[in-house]
């Protein structure tokens, strides 16, 4: 059987060299028709580190590395847009505080 192969969407990258990655797709209900979003949740393995929490990224099965990592990551699909507001506004302070350092000693 060939390798299964998935896109989905990094949600953690919080521990060394693994992703939580969410699957999301669409199913219909038996009964109602209704279609319902539904996930799946897979723990991937990510050598070099490469993706961050938000990325889009493409995964393949592969042999059980640990209790839970059965995926390995392909590439990343694309970067996160996302902003760290928090971030930014740090940076601000930082040139805000040396520009006036700057000023002052002149």
């Amino acid at each position: 059987m060939p390798k299964r192969v998935f896109i989905g969407v990094v949600t953690s990258d919080k521990a060394p060299k693994t992703r939580r990655v969410e699957i999301k797709r669409l199913v219909q209900h038996p009964v109602y028709g209704k279609y319902i979003r539904r996930r799946t949740v897979c723990h991937v393995h990510d050598e070099n580190e490469t993706s961050h929490a938000g990325d889009t990224v493409e995964i393949i099965e592969c042999q059980p590395r640990s209790r839970t990592k059965r995926w390995e990551l392909v590439r990343v699909v694309a970067r996160s847009q996302e902003v760290d507001l928090a971030q930014l506004r740090e940076e601000a302070r930082n040139a805000a505080n040396q520009e006036s350092g700057s000023s002052s000693a002149e």
